[in-house]
């Protein structure tokens, strides 16, 4: 079917327009592509033949000199995109200019400056402390209420989508055992999660305030932090998480703007403490998304968490991790942490799908506590668009092989 000839009600309609990078057919040239229902278009070829002052933001091998352009020039872009892709104007200069999706080569579609990761899922946070401290009188830690939590991970290994995960190897011990011993973990688990894309920079020393959260991020992406759970219980007394989480970490190779996922915000749950002024965002637009996730192995739905009961949201996240006065630069990721539901199929980990290993689930390929090597994990998902269409996500998805 003719890209321009996408059928109504396509989640990748021109009321989404997602970004990414990839390499046409045949070529190892790297530019900005955008996606139109099964098609890519070569944004940067069509900014040029029709003349867009954009041109030079988006004949690029990377996302990253449009996230630096700031609000106002991703505005002005979009636009100018979904009136190439609408007007039957266009068509004949814009339709050579699209490649079948299934030809090209998708790549990581921004260079990663920082990386951060939170703890955002109340129902998640919950499971987590009922399972590693089952006599505690509160399951959730004595911050958790209060502020973000998060710890800072390692840029340099964020891959693309499609990107094989090997199987971590490092020290672990059990409770049972006498001394650590070292070998391929043993526990792998994913974290199915949302990662938002930073654009403009912010200054060091100047904290970024909840009203201006969508001058910094441009977009959000499906995200999986693949975790060593028998690394990370042994190691993260008293500093956090670091090489039980920092080997790989997979996003979409589509990022969507956040201008198209408008009809998605939705107001985050109902605060239980009085928080402070720089996290109080009781006078500020609706800050959660309505995201519906899917998390399948192999091909088998496992579970489907809603992105919409996150307690905390992305721009209180923002407003947390620079308020004392830590620099935003473009390309900076944060991502969401563990987006967990209130019932047992809306758990977006295997760590609280299997209750730490005590309940394996029954795939069509066998029992699964934690990933087997071979295991494909997929994360895809959707928001509530315009007009009652949908808006879909690029998903994520990597497979587990096994350590060297």
């Amino acid at each position: 079917m003719p890209p321009f000839d996408v059928p109504e009600g396509d989640p990748f309609g021109p009321h989404n327009l997602p970004y990414g990078v990839f390499s046409p057919p045949g070529s190892s040239e790297r530019t900005v592509g955008v996606r139109l229902g099964d098609h890519v278009l070569d944004a940067g070829a069509a900014a040029h033949a029709l003349g867009s002052p954009y041109a030079s933001l988006l004949a690029r091998p990377t996302l990253n000199p449009l996230l630096a352009a700031g609000r106002t020039a991703w505005s002005d872009v979009r636009r100018a995109l979904t009136a190439w892709v609408t007007v039957p104007a266009h068509r004949e200069t814009v339709e050579p200019l699209f490649h079948p999706l299934s030809e090209v080569t998708l790549h990581l579609p921004f260079e990663v400056a920082d990386y951060v990761d939170f703890y955002a899922s109340e129902n998640h946070a919950r499971n987590v402390g009922r399972i590693f401290r089952p006599d505690a009188a509160d399951s959730l830690t004595p911050n958790w209420k209060h502020l973000p939590i998060g710890y800072h991970g390692r840029s340099g290994t964020v891959v693309v989508s499609g990107t094989d995960v090997v199987r971590p190897s490092g020290q672990r011990k059990a409770p049972t055992d006498a001394a650590p011993v070292f070998g391929p973990s043993v526990r792998l688990d994913i974290e199915a999660e949302v990662g938002f894309v930073v654009g403009a920079p912010s200054e060091l020393g100047r904290p970024v305030p909840l009203g201006d959260y969508r001058d910094h991020v441009f977009g959000l992406c499906l995200l999986n932090d693949w975790s060593a759970r028998d690394v990370q219980a042994w190691e993260y007394v008293p500093l956090g998480p670091f090489l039980g989480k920092s080997f790989t970490t997979s996003v979409s190779a589509w990022i969507t703007p956040l201008d198209a996922l408008d009809a998605a915000r939705v107001a985050p749950p109902e605060r239980t403490h009085e928080l402070l002024p720089y996290l109080d965002d009781a006078d500020e637009e609706p800050g959660g998304y309505d995201l519906r996730i899917t998390v399948a192995i192999n091909g088998h739905v496992v579970s489907e968490p809603p992105f919409s009961t996150m307690y905390w949201t992305a721009a209180q996240q923002l407003a947390h991790m620079t308020v004392n006065g830590a620099s935003l630069r473009t390309g900076d990721l944060y991502g969401s942490g563990t987006v967990s539901g209130p019932t047992e199929r809306e758990r977006g980990s295997l760590l609280e799908l299997t209750w730490n290993g005590r309940d394996p689930l029954e795939l069509p390929d066998g029992k699964r506590t934690f990933l087997e090597d071979g295991d494909v994990v997929t994360l895809s998902a959707w928001a509530p668009g315009p007009d009652g269409v949908r808006v879909g996500l690029g998903e994520v998805s990597g497979r587990v092989v096994p350590a060297p």
